[in-house]
């Protein structure tokens, strides 16, 4: 096996623990070759992580996660992976779901305070979740503001008797518009954790068709919510529609997670996915009209 890698990884850019650079010296210390900082809905994080990359000797490829929709699917996972990241349009489209999920946050906030009230306990502020966030404000950092508090003892009890009866909706990118906005600025779009969507395998093929006609360029086909019957299901749809497969741990750091990679054996996590990234990269730039 070659060099280990990780190509999902969370910041405090978005809901992560970590910041990049501690993330990039973790890498570093248990021996991984490259990493890909992919935070939701943020990229704010990726100058800081390429710059302790070259300082640590570790491989950082720029990436985010955005949050789409197909057909009547929400909050889909999309992965961009080498996209210019200094893109203006790209960031001032970042920065405006960043407002929105901040109101969202709000709005969340205050209707957890009225539970809490009813419970006869303290309200918690916007101020005491931000302190949490260096980005993109995610339900997990008032999740942990809740766990510091005493009032749950778990991101699970959090979620189960706060976050989900207490939630609001979420603005999504539609599918079609995020992948050609994701090759606009010369990324891959790779689709994150697929059977989060469903559990139907039809149902799975059907959404992940719709996303190759788009333009989809990858699966994440080894992950932590994969099983190797998953993986392989995963990477027969690859095969059969031409796609690259991807891997990582979605790694945010919670509650003492502290190992970066996904360290059952299950999949094999190593630099050959990089290089596979690398020549769908140099395939589609071959594939561009030249300019006269």
């Amino acid at each position: 096996m070659t060099a280990p890698v990780d190509l999902h990884i969370h910041s405090r850019h978005s809901d992560g623990t970590f910041s990049p650079t501690e993330l990039v010296k973790m890498a570093s210390a248990q021996g991984f070759k490259a990493i890909a900082l992919a935070d939701h809905d943020s990229i704010s994080g990726i100058d800081e992580a390429i710059a302790a990359g070259e300082e640590f000797g570790v491989e950082l490829i720029p990436a985010v996660e955005l949050s789409i929709e197909i057909k009547n699917y929400h909050d889909v996972h999309l992965l961009a992976f080498f996209l210019d990241h200094k893109d203006k349009s790209f960031n001032e489209r970042l920065n405006s779901f960043r407002e929105r999920r901040d109101r969202r946050g709000e709005e969340i906030i205050a209707r957890i305070n009225d539970k809490l009230a009813n419970n006869g306990k303290g309200s918690i502020s916007f101020s005491e979740v931000v302190a949490g966030s260096d980005g993109a404000l995610g339900r997990p950092h008032i999740a942990r503001v809740l766990i510091s508090r005493g009032y749950v003892t778990d991101m699970n009890q959090a979620f189960d008797e706060y976050l989900i009866p207490c939630d609001v909706p979420k603005e999504y990118f539609p599918a079609e518009e995020a992948i050609k906005e994701i090759h606009r600025i010369g990324g891959l779009a790779v689709l994150a954790h697929p059977t989060t969507i469903s559990k139907d395998r039809s149902k799975l093929r059907e959404v992940i068709g719709m996303m190759v006609a788009f333009g989809l360029d990858g699966l994440e086909a080894y992950n932590t919510l994969a099983t190797i019957d998953d993986s392989e299901f995963l990477f027969a749809i690859a095969r059969r529609h031409k796609l690259i497969v991807t891997g990582g741990s979605d790694f945010h750091g919670n509650e003492g997670e502290g190992l970066l990679g996904i360290r059952d054996n299950r999949f094999p996590l190593d630099y050959r996915l990089v290089e596979s990234l690398k020549d769908r990269v140099a395939e589609k730039k071959s594939n561009q009209p030249q300019a006269v």
